[in-house]
């Protein structure tokens, strides 16, 4: 692909970065696997798949590949439905044939018509709903599951019921750490690398994170009423062996091959998880500082492979998805290979880490996706909007607007739904 750099050239780049994505991704494919209804280990299945397969096979050099929030109603209503878990993976893998298959037929062409004000708009919202959504966690005071993209929660309370609950049930010591974890990455990032060049190898996320944990055990011996507790750490299940790893993965009842659901629920997944991995790498390609361009039947092929290996090993379905990507961006990826590094990263730490990174507290990784958040919705986006004129800046804010106040998928439906009609007037 023209323009694309030698992947090796960039392990300055990469590899840092691919350990950022790797902190914000591992409670995001657990969260996620949680409100899925599904076994812990399937989102991190996803995250690995995603990362080791996706991102190779994949045209793309920035897009990270992993579960998604907004297909976690498919899911679960998918597994209820199916009634078992190993049901609903015949459902996955079948999704990543027919993702194959929309490939070799040429659909990813529908990705180069999403209007600008559309893609725009989806990533000032998903900025958006990153900084609401992680205040709850950055307070210590969470309910929800940690990756929660849709407006309306499982628990009963909405985005910003949430946030209200989460300012009158603060917890102290997870505010410190959350204070302390933002104000580090603000200024390692903003200061101290622009004088000493040689920290762009120590990422600030990684910084933030290990002077948490240090911290929280501080708590504990001399606050013991601040520590942080289990249910505000990152909570990954504890493997340490390959062997122990392969007896816990599920894989598919292929019993069920003649039940008509099932392949319901396949072209249901393949359609919505191509579109929203089409709507991720046109944004992924617009946030590309080299403006390279994502050769979209490829990325469907990709996913298709990658759906199809998730499925077959106990993973839940993934696309590409906007929150790692540009947490990718942000931390100063450039190839391909920073994805693969954070799959790779996933995988060794269900085998060997798993001890160590369930004392991460969550409010640091919400300090980290704080960040990412104010840089996908900065105020200058919404001026530039404005000064484009009024078609284009209604056309943009009733996008951000109605995925904050629904979801993603439902948000992008009525944004195009919009874009038609002003093409049409």
């Amino acid at each position: 692909m023209a323009g694309t750099p030698n992947i090796f050239k960039n392990l300055t780049s990469d590899l840092p970065s691919g350990l950022v994505v790797f902190l914000v991704a591992l409670p995001l494919c657990l969260g996620i696997s949680l409100a899925s209804g599904a076994p812990l280990l399937a989102g991190v299945v996803a995250g690995v798949v995603g990362g080791l397969v996706v991102s190779m096979l994949s045209g793309s050099q920035l897009s990270v590949s992993g579960p998604a929030a907004g297909l976690t109603v498919i899911v679960l209503n998918g597994i209820t439905k199916l009634g078992s878990f190993e049901v609903f993976l015949l459902s996955v893998a079948i999704a990543g044939v027919l993702q194959l298959l929309l490939g070799f037929f040429k659909a990813g062409i529908i990705g180069h018509y999403f209007p600008s004000s559309v893609i725009k708009g989806m990533l000032a919202a998903i900025g958006l709903i990153l900084i609401l959504k992680q205040i709850p966690h950055f307070l210590g005071a969470d309910k929800d599951f940690f990756g929660e993209m849709a407006f309306w929660q499982n628990d009963g309370e909405n985005t910003f019921s949430e946030v209200g609950y989460a300012f009158r049930h603060i917890e102290v010591g997870a505010l410190i750490i959350g204070f302390v974890s933002l104000l580090v990455i603000l200024f390692w990032d903003n200061v101290l690398l622009k004088r000493v060049a040689a920290l762009k190898f120590f990422p600030s996320a990684l910084v933030a994170v290990l002077l948490a944990i240090g911290i929280n055990y501080l708590l504990g011996v001399y606050y013991p009423a601040w520590l942080v507790g289990t249910s505000h750490l990152v909570q990954l299940p504890e493997m340490n062996s390959l062997d122990k790893l392969s007896g816990q993965l599920r894989f598919p009842d292929f019993t069920a091959l003649g039940n008509p659901d099932v392949y319901i629920l396949a072209i249901t997944i393949a359609i919505i998880a191509s579109l929203e991995t089409l709507l991720s790498v046109e944004a992924v390609d617009r946030m590309d500082p080299l403006k390279r361009v994502t050769p979209t039947n490829r990325e469907l092929k990709a996913q298709g492979v990658g759906n199809f290996i998730s499925g077959m090993l106990g993973g839940l379905p993934m696309t590409a998805v906007i929150v790692r990507s540009s947490a990718n961006i942000n931390a100063g990826g450039k190839t391909k290979l920073s994805a693969f590094f954070h799959g790779l990263l996933l995988l060794v730490s269900v085998l060997f880490l798993s001890s160590f990174l369930n004392q991460i507290p969550l409010s640091a990784l919400a300090a980290v996706l704080l960040v990412v958040g104010y840089k996908l919705t900065k105020p200058y986006l919404y001026v530039n909007q404005y000064k484009l004129g009024w078609d284009q800046f209604i056309h943009f804010i009733v996008t951000v607007l109605d995925i904050l106040f629904t979801d993603l998928l439902v948000g992008i439906s009525i944004g195009l739904a919009i874009g038609v009609f002003f093409i049409l007037k």
